[in-house]
């Protein structure tokens, strides 16, 4: 498809494992699509819109991992420039069946979920990249890269690591528009004044809202995505401080900071992990 670029990183009996980047550049709905299997989707960078049916949409982000049904119709759209990047996994029928709980599908023979999308926790975030980052360059052993997959889609999936929004829609609208105003521009040190009134309510609201539906306050919610995005551009810089500055960290050491708590490593430790 244009606009499309598909690299395979990991294809075996249990687990298949897909880099995707999209240019974005059509800013409306797509045609329909259909995915032949279940999928896991990881946008590790931007941002784009996954519509089901006429009502049912939500924003696609690197705090999200995004379900893909068997067979079931779907449209894409990217309301902010930039495109988006994401990693697609697959497991084979039967080990999807035996790691995905049963309150999370809509029964059958085969596992179809019923939710477009869950919160994932930083560590999840962590094996994405990990994951991405060692098979691109091939420092990572087979058997390894499936274990790893298996326990991403365990904290994907998990009750304690991963949060799933029974919000209305319309709270889940007001959440979404949010999230476009940050994600236009990543770096900037937004003021919550300044996000409300794009939002067109008032700033108590928006936090309280914000909290119920992702389960993270606001700002957190900004600062993990400033550090998937850290994730995906670490192999890029040779100076880390230039990232961070890039970001829109205030210094190198808040950034380091930021990144060994939600990660449990420095950047320059994960640097070697994925190099190794």
């Amino acid at each position: 498809m244009s606009g499309y670029q598909v690299q395979q990183l990991l294809d075996t009996p249990t687990v298949s494992l897909y880099d995707v980047v999209c240019d974005g550049t059509c800013r409306h709905k797509s045609h329909e699509e259909c995915a032949h299997g279940a999928h896991l989707v990881f946008p590790y960078r931007g941002l784009f819109m996954h519509h089901l049916g006429r009502d049912r949409d939500t924003v696609a982000e690197p705090n999200q991992v995004v379900f893909l049904n068997n067979e079931e119709g779907f449209q894409i759209s990217h309301p902010v420039e930039g495109g988006d990047a994401c990693l697609s996994l697959s497991l084979s029928p039967a080990m999807l069946a035996e790691l995905t709980p049963k309150d999370q599908t809509r029964g059958g023979p085969e596992v179809a979920f019923d939710k477009q999308r869950r919160g994932i926790d930083p560590r999840a975030q962590a094996l994405v990249a990990l994951l991405r980052h060692s098979l691109s360059r091939g420092t990572i052993e087979t058997l390894e890269a499936e274990t790893l997959s298996l326990t991403l889609v365990r904290r994907a999936l998990g009750e304690r690591t991963s949060h799933a929004t029974a919000a209305s829609w319309g709270r889940q609208k007001l959440v979404d528009r949010a999230k476009l105003v940050l994600a236009s521009d990543l770096s900037r040190r937004w003021t919550l004044a300044e996000i409300a009134d794009e939002v067109g309510v008032s700033p108590v609201y928006l936090t309280q809202v914000f909290q119920q539906v992702e389960g993270v306050p606001l700002y957190r919610y900004q600062l993990r995505l400033r550090l998937a995005r850290a994730l995906d551009l670490l192999n890029s810089y040779d100076h880390l401080t230039n990232l961070a500055l890039d970001l829109g960290f205030s210094s190198h050491s808040h950034f380091s900071a930021a990144f060994k708590q939600a990660y449990d490593r420095t950047p320059a430790e994960f640097q070697r992990s994925v190099s190794a």
